[in-house]
């Protein structure tokens, strides 16, 4: 039977856990998963839905092994363990105050012996890994081509928005050479890109799968394309129904708070 004082002590040790990862200017935030959690430093850069609606689109089967790329603060490592069935995930960052975050967000969370989190460089990820590793990689890469408008291309923000330490190619290559014959890629980025995505899928040998475009609301364009591509796989695509994020300004569609955990 566990009592009153023991509950208190348990609480207490978990604030003083708390206390000890943050560093200045942290966060805690809830991710409605497993009761998991995860540091962020909000002068730096914070998940968005993107990686979230990544995390919902993406597929693990019991015994895979994932590698997510460009893993940031570990956001979507963190949510696959909770919504999946992977043996195993791997979160690769270059960034290292965020892979640091990232590691203690793990540690927060207790997954220390289901998810790695392995500061260095996408474009060196079939080095560090080595070639055919994995059953499953998943990204959210910088969007934007180029630096303009950038006035500190080294903060985080930059790092993460626009491709300056990668490019989109980059991101596909190594995805080809980690990824196991028949091992599925998964992507979120913006439809102005689409075209190129493609071309460059099909380039490195990863015949795309299934594509959903999301839209901010009904009425608009989408602003973002969720895609699963297959490598070696056979020429056939399916088009998912379009995903909704708002029914009105600041209500979320049923399908959004399904993968939030609402």
């Amino acid at each position: 039977m566990t009592t009153n004082t023991e509950n208190i002590s348990k609480a207490e040790s978990a604030s003083e856990m708390e206390n000890i990862l943050l560093k200045e200017n942290e966060r805690l935030d809830e991710l409605q998963r497993n009761g998991y959690r995860i540091i962020q430093n909000p002068e730096k850069f914070c998940f968005g839905m993107d990686a979230v609606l990544l995390s919902g689109f993406a597929k693990a089967k019991s015994g895979s092994k994932v590698l997510d790329l460009g893993t940031g603060t570990g956001i979507i490592p963190i949510l696959m363990e909770a919504k999946t069935e992977a043996e195993h995930l791997t979160g690769l960052e270059i960034q290292e105050e965020s892979a640091d975050m990232a590691r203690r967000s793990v540690a927060l969370n207790e997954l220390t012996q289901k998810i790695d989190i392995v500061q260095g460089d996408i474009k060196e990820a079939g080095q560090i890994f080595g070639g055919a590793s994995f059953d499953v990689v998943t990204c959210n890469p910088p969007y934007m081509i180029g630096q303009h408008g950038i006035a500190n291309p080294d903060a985080p923000k930059a790092i993460a928005r626009h491709e300056i330490l990668c490019t989109l190619e980059d991101v596909v290559s190594q995805a080809a050479k980690v990824l196991k014959p028949g091992g599925n890629f998964y992507m979120v980025h913006r439809p102005f890109r689409l075209a190129e995505i493609m071309v460059m899928l099909v380039k490195y040998k990863l015949e795309p799968k299934r594509m959903q475009l999301v839209y901010p609301f009904v009425d608009k364009e989408p602003n973002m394309v969720l895609i699963e591509a297959n490598r070696g796989g056979k020429s056939r695509m399916t088009v998912e129904k379009p995903l909704i994020v708002y029914k009105e300004p600041g209500v979320y569609t049923d399908e959004i708070y399904e993968v939030y955990g609402y």
